[in-house]
């Protein structure tokens, strides 16, 4: 029997890519209510997945699942972090922000984060996971594949960007692809 998930998100692009992840879990998911909006109040990527799970969940009255995720510069200190999709209007003005600010540093070793909750229809937070892919930020964008700052975020040892990558290939490595299998090994433990 499926049990359905409502995603915390409106962007059918997330739901699809979160569908890919749990294909084999006998979960189905759905969009939030479109009217339902989530401020992202909290300092930490865990923080907003469990504010948006958990208030979805509410809502709705169904289980629900919520990501958040960005990514981490260490010379600067972490930023853009958890206001990562908001550093800019665009990818592009993102792109160019951050490699502004990081100007002509050497160090350019970042990380992308991801954080998964999922909330039990009373909301309270019965799954959490996170996942992390470290890598550097390269000086100028290069590939055309994946969205947001995949263009400069290079993975060495991939010797690729995220946008040279398959989605195959950076489902495997990526931040959101090892918190989504953190969180399938503890799947099979929910009591739906």
């Amino acid at each position: 029997m499926t049990k359905l998930l409502v995603v915390a998100t409106g962007n059918p692009g997330k739901l699809r890519e979160m569908q890919a992840y749990l294909s084999n879990s006998g979960w189905e998911l759905k969009l939030k209510p479109e009217e339902l909006e989530i401020e992202e109040t909290g300092e930490k990527f865990a923080e907003n997945a469990c504010l948006k799970a958990s208030q979805v969940a509410k809502v709705t009255g169904n289980w629900a699942i919520a990501d958040d995720s960005g990514l981490e510069v260490d010379v600067l200190n972490g930023i853009p972090g958890v206001y990562s999709a908001r550093y800019g209007q665009t990818d592009a003005e993102r792109i160019a922000r951050l490699l502004r600010e990081l100007g002509d540093e050497v160090q350019r070793q970042a990380q992308f984060v991801c954080a998964v909750a999922i909330a039990r229809p009373d909301g309270a937070i019965a799954l959490q996971s996170e996942g992390i892919c470290r890598g550097e930020i390269l000086y100028s964008p290069s590939g055309d594949g994946g969205f947001g700052y995949d263009p400069i975020f290079y993975v060495p040892e991939m010797q690729k960007t995220f946008a040279e990558m398959t989605p195959e290939m950076k489902r495997s490595i990526s931040h959101r692809g090892k918190a989504f299998a953190s969180l399938l090994q503890k799947l099979p433990d929910l009591q739906a």
